[in-house]
């Protein structure tokens, strides 16, 4: 087996995957937006110039033509404008920057490189969502399929993985996420344990590209798909009105990746779609012999139900060390695993919904605050709370002690929404990730029982109105809801 996962690593190497510690540093910024911005910059300097020229030279540049995106995709080399456009880049000091902004690998300390931050708090790979926008371009502006879209995005990257980690646990053979330096500034990106070669900036981008591509894909015949900068910056920059967070907002944004991707890929056969690509990297690489191990198939079947729970099952939860959260004071200490109830809240202060990154951080950061430095807890008291920007905020997580409702916390995780509640309903979305996503990820998890019963905070203290009149009246409704 150990030299079985050699020759999968060695396999991903050659591939968009690379994992090496050679590379230089780049000293450019990491950010989505700053990667948009540079695009906009040589789509200004090149005026005519199609999007597919456009993301075929991004692949050029970023050593990507590995014998299966080529089988795909074609040779990023024939157009001629892309030829243009390259020798543009190599003249100008954008080369170096798109290099190492697309150019994915993870060092041997950990740093994963070619992933950018995303306004919505996530860290997407590059390589990846270029691939299905390039996918996607293809097929719109070729009139082929899309049938490398999801072999190019998810498929490899999940199918290695799931071979690579067969000696491990199901739940550690994806991820892991990790955290910037600064999210204001961000350079450096450390992943919270050893990478697979499917972490979550992978996936994310992966995700990402499989919903760019198909759009683009199904554009009218009659509409001309938009330049690259657009078609990131409709994704990924997007301002959500008052009240209403993702609910009215129709076009697919990057926070819903995880159901759109869902919506998109589900119906398929899974299982056949990853061992196809599987069969197809090891014709290419000349080693079919591997098909012949009688656990592949298992592997693959595990690896996938493991990845439905973990992307698609769960909310996007936003760690701590995203929203710089300041140190646990004293011993933390551990809860008894299943628990039975799931106690809901608002936070009344702060009494508006967050509805970006940077405001949810920031009330995630005034709330811990108070609770640790006029209430004298330990740390921020709720559970999880939800944002409504489409994402879950650890608080004290799964597995520690909370202080959130007095008397009843060992029995139960205590989530938040951010805002008052007294006579308005928190948004669906946000309704939705607390009431089905969260409480479904807590009991496929192990974490929560599957009969747990729901209750307000005020049914279990007598001294508050919280989670407010209209979203306790709300929560009567649901199906778990505890007198």
């Amino acid at each position: 087996m150990a030299s079985f996962r050699a020759f999968l690593f060695m396999l991903v190497s050659s591939s968009c995957f690379t994992y090496m510690s050679s590379r230089p540093t780049g000293a450019h910024l990491r950010s989505m937006d700053n990667f948009i911005h540079a695009v906009q910059e040589v789509e200004e300097s090149n005026p005519g110039l199609s999007p597919l020229a456009l993301v075929r030279a991004l692949r050029r540049t970023a050593g990507h033509d590995d014998a299966m995106t080529i089988h795909f995709l074609g040779a990023s080399n024939n157009l001629t404008d892309v030829v243009r456009l390259e020798t543009a880049i190599l003249n100008a000091s954008s080369f170096s920057f798109f290099d190492k902004a697309v150019h994915h690998l993870v060092t041997d300390g950990g740093e994963e490189r070619g992933v950018a931050l995303a306004p919505d708090g996530t860290t997407v790979a590059l390589a990846p969502l270029l691939l299905g926008i390039e996918c996607g371009l293809q097929a719109k502006l070729e009139t082929s399929s899309t049938v490398g879209l999801l072999p190019l995005t998810l498929g490899r990257p999940l199918g290695l993985s799931f071979l690579s980690l067969q000696d491990i646990p199901v739940s550690n053979r994806l991820g892991p996420d990790g955290c910037w330096e600064s999210v204001n500034r961000p350079r450096v990106f450390k992943l919270s344990w050893p990478a697979t070669l499917a972490t979550d900036a992978v996936i994310n981008g992966g995700m990402d590209g499989v919903i760019l591509g198909t759009d683009i894909s199904q554009l009218p015949k009659s509409k001309d798909p938009p330049a690259l900068s657009e078609i990131l910056q409709e994704y990924y920059s997007f301002t959500l009105k008052a009240n209403h967070g993702l609910d009215t907002l129709s076009r697919h944004v990057s926070p819903k990746r995880r159901e759109i991707s869902r919506s998109i890929l589900e119906p398929l056969d899974l299982q056949k779609e990853l061992m196809d690509t599987l069969k197809l990297v090891w014709r290419l690489e000349k080693t079919e012999w591997i098909a012949l191990d009688t656990g592949v198939n298992k592997a693959v079947n595990e690896g996938l139900k493991e990845f439905v729970h973990k992307y698609w099952d769960c909310p996007q939860i936003i760690p701590r060390c995203q929203w710089r959260a300041n140190a646990h004071k004293g011993p933390p200490i551990p809860l008894t695993l299943p628990l039975r109830s799931l106690y809901v809240h608002h936070t009344y202060e702060p009494s508006q919904p967050c509805l970006s990154f940077s405001q949810c951080s920031q009330d995630m950061r005034a709330m811990q605050h108070f609770h640790q430095g006029f209430r004298n807890w330990s740390d921020i008291g709720y559970s999880f709370v939800v944002g409504s920007d489409g994402y879950v905020y650890e608080g004290r997580g799964w597995n520690l002690l909370g202080t959130h409702t007095r008397g009843h916390n060992s029995l139960g995780f205590g989530v938040s929404i951010i805002g008052n509640y007294t006579s308005a309903l928190p948004s669906r979305h946000a309704m939705d990730l607390l009431r089905h996503r969260l409480t479904r990820c807590a009991v496929d998890g192990g974490r929560l029982v599957a009969n747990y019963t729901v209750h307000g905070h005020r049914q279990m203290v007598n001294y508050t109105s919280c989670p407010g009149d209209a979203f306790f009246s709300e929560i009567k409704s649901w199906e778990h809801f505890g007198n």
